[in-house]
């Protein structure tokens, strides 16, 4: 089963993934194969600095995803992984995928 991987420490909101999909797909105005959502902000007590605030953005699959299959078929990324400029999204089989997984940042493993 395939899967697209998410290292959302480094995802910075760009939107290029929403933006790459929707016009593959033709999506209409307000629908999305991918859509980011913002997780926070939380401040943190005993802090300072950037450790005092956490402000993170987790990309999720919407049932408009089809993980660009007919891409994928001809040996190409999914398009929001090829857009993303964070390269922080992966696409590949879920178990090669999870071996990725440091537990040294933050990941989301999404699959539909």
């Amino acid at each position: 089963m395939k899967g697209i991987l998410v290292n959302y420490d480094y995802c910075t909101n760009c939107h290029s993934c929403e933006v790459a999909c929707k016009k593959y797909l033709e999506l209409p105005e307000g629908e999305f194969g991918i859509k980011i959502s913002e997780i926070g902000p939380w401040q943190y007590e005993g802090k300072s600095g950037s450790e005092k605030w956490e402000w993170s953005y987790l990309p999720a699959l919407t049932k408009a995803c089809n993980m660009c299959e007919d891409r994928v078929e001809k040996g190409k990324m999914p398009m929001c992984v090829q857009h993303c400029q964070a390269w922080c999204l992966y696409h590949g089989e879920i178990e090669d995928l999870a071996k990725k997984i440091d537990g040294k940042t933050r990941w989301a493993l999404l699959s539909r």
